[in-house]
């Protein structure tokens, strides 16, 4: 017997332990769970897609698409339903959630990447990620208690869009830092150290060579980012002053698409329940975009 053949058989050994038969057997167990888990997930999924289907679009046909979906008035005591003024304010909530959190997470994502110490890094990264996981009812009573009354001190005015605005950006830091520091990490050294001994300084070589390469990566974390901004409804509706009227500044008070559903659906019914599950069409096409454009940026990263 030749020591190749020796060297192959207690490698068989160290990996199959318990011999092949049950190795075999394991995997196809695993197999079967996973692929029964991967059904459940899509079956919820459809589930969920088919229940909005079946109990909004008879709203939607009743009210009317067009009527539902550019009418700027919503009063259910006179059945007139229109979701304008909630499509544009959180469309202008979640914007000034990407220009209030989006370039600090990204320029904390490259602190943590290239330029934070070994002992900060042990202490900030928890930080970052106890952030992700605070419950949205505690960052609405922080907003409530300490973002309102400044706001309310310094313009007169403190529930609105800014006020959402700038919860909603502290609200998605930590998910686009993590995803962005991900990024940054994975561009390899080589691209770093040839800006450097190109003549770059550490900050040229991060922001015009390293940034660049790992834009697949950090538009992907903006796009999580804005699925959480235009998702979020428990803090919005605490801040954001909950007016159904088109905004006329920064200062208005706004309702999103998901705050005027968690406010209305205790006590709805008949055409106004249709009507707010229609709502959460409208929202769950604005994810199922974001989501899509998600997927689409990362096609566009494996391919690069």
């Amino acid at each position: 017997m030749t020591r190749d053949t020796v060297t192959a058989r207690v490698l068989r050994k160290d990996l199959h332990p318990r011999g092949g038969i049950s190795h075999r057997v394991t995997e196809g167990v695993s197999r079967i769970l996973f692929l029964l888990f991967a059904c459940v997930s899509i079956l919820s999924v459809l589930t969920i897609v088919l229940f909005l289907l079946v109990q909004g679009v008879p709203a939607l046909s009743e009210i009317g698409v067009t009527e539902f979906l550019f009418g700027s008035e919503w009063r259910p005591s006179a059945d007139i339903y229109g979701v304008l003024t909630m499509v544009v304010g959180s469309l202008s909530v979640t914007a000034g959630a990407i220009i209030a959190g989006v370039p600090l997470a990204l320029l904390t994502a490259i602190f943590l990447a290239r330029f934070c110490p070994a002992p900060f890094y042990r202490v900030l990264k928890p930080v970052l990620r106890l952030m992700a996981g605070i419950p949205s009812v505690v960052y609405g009573f922080f907003g409530l208690t300490v973002i309102v009354p400044i706001l309310y001190n310094v313009f007169g005015s403190g529930k609105g869009i800014l006020s959402a605005s700038v919860l909603l950006g502290m609200m998605i830091l930590p998910t686009v830092a993590e995803v962005s520091e991900n990024a940054l990490r994975a561009v390899p050294g080589s691209y770093y150290e040839g800006a450097l001994a190109l003549g770059a300084t550490p900050e040229a070589g991060v922001f015009s060579v390293v940034l660049p390469a790992a834009r697949p990566g950090v538009s992907a974390a903006i796009v999580l980012g804005i699925g959480r901004a235009i998702g979020e409804a428990t803090a919005v509706v605490m801040v954001a002053g909950n007016q159904p009227v088109l905004p006329d500044g920064l200062l208005s008070g706004v309702r999103t698409l998901t705050a005027n559903i968690v406010l209305e659906m205790s006590y709805a019914a008949d055409l106004h329940l249709g009507a707010l599950i229609a709502t959460g069409i409208v929202l769950f096409v604005f994810v199922l975009l974001t989501n899509v454009a998600l997927a689409a940026l990362r096609h566009t990263g494996r391919q690069k």
